[in-house]
């Protein structure tokens, strides 16, 4: 007798729950909170009460937690098996079960994280849900299934690979622009990462663009790669942080000034589809207007907050929308 039906004598499996241990699967972490508006219209106590089930049926399991912090969801073996046994697995990199055992094992360090990317998942399924003309297609928080290798823009030519956390796909519909897809790759700021780091991650995405890399991903020629644009979304954990980000990305040679998008993690978490995004391009615009200079400080000094600064900025700005 396989796996599901065993459980299926004990309640009856529904395509919410397969789609919850989907999503499961590939996101790692998530919580009752994440779950109740991914899959249950925002009903928390529904959500509650379906969890609690596939709970007792051991194919989900809670994370070790202190009594104050929410509790945190993870697939344990019975899970992975039951995914595996209804073929959900073949659809995703071949991978044995003791290796999709360990990778369900997260770090506490990284679980923060982890949750925030849910977050954002969590935020544009909000969004979409009450859109009438555009549909998220996509939007994948398993790196390994988006992750590439391009060539460093440094001249030295190295191949490096990147990781993103995450992929997201959009058409719009035809009353909108005619049914056009849109491709985004989310880079969550941790703050652990030095803003040099971030500027050479938004250059080697920049060079995996122009390089047909991404074209070629999808089936094209190299040469059609204008055909195939990609913006990188770049959520940090402060308005400060995201201006200084954009002003590395204005500075940089060649400078990248229209496909990063940057917002805070705040902005993000309220409105994804909102006018929350501003390109380095904007920044340059607006720190032109207020003090006739791309450059808010020398690369060799050491750096100095300027809140009044910022705030001229925030209140100057244009903000986008991301279509």
């Amino acid at each position: 007798m396989s796996n599901s039906a065993q459980i299926s004598r004990r309640f009856e499996l529904q395509p919410r729950d397969f789609a919850t241990l989907r999503t499961l699967f590939e996101s790692r972490v998530m919580t009752a909170a994440q779950a109740a508006v991914l899959f249950f219209d925002n009903r928390p106590e529904a959500a509650k009460k379906r969890l609690q089930i596939l709970k007792c049926a051991g194919l989900i399991a809670t994370r070790p937690r202190r009594s104050n912090e929410p509790a945190v969801l993870y697939l344990p073996l019975p899970g992975l098996k039951l995914l595996q046994s209804e073929g959900i697995l073949s659809e995703y990199p071949s991978l044995d079960l003791p290796t999709l055992e360990r990778r369900a094992q997260v770090r506490d360090s990284t679980v923060r994280h982890e949750l925030e990317v849910m977050d954002v998942k969590v935020a544009f399924h909000s969004a979409f849900s009450n859109s009438s003309t555009s549909s998220l297609v996509e939007f994948s928080t398993w790196p390994l299934l988006h992750q590439f290798e391009s060539k460093t823009p440094d001249g030295r030519s190295h191949s490096v690979l990147v990781k993103p956390d995450g992929y997201i796909q959009i058409v719009t519909a035809a009353g909108a622009s005619s049914g056009e897809d849109h491709h985004f790759f989310l880079e969550l700021d941790r703050s652990t990462e030095s803003l040099d780091t971030l500027v050479a991650k938004a250059a080697i995405y920049l060079s995996h663009y122009r390089c047909g890399g991404f074209a070629a991903r999808n089936g094209a020629p190299r040469s059609r790669f204008r055909e195939y644009p990609i913006r990188v979304l770049f959520v940090l954990k402060s308005a400060e942080r995201r201006n200084n980000l954009a002003e590395r990305l204005i500075s940089h040679s060649p400078p990248i000034l229209t496909m990063a998008y940057l917002t805070t993690f705040e902005e993000v978490c309220r409105d994804p589809l909102g006018s929350i995004w501003i390109r380095p391009l904007d920044l340059r615009t607006a720190l032109q207007e207020t003090e006739g200079s791309p450059t808010r400080h020398h690369p060799q000094r050491p750096y100095s907050r300027n809140r009044l600064r910022d705030a001229l900025i925030e209140s100057r700005i244009s903000k986008q929308r991301l279509f």
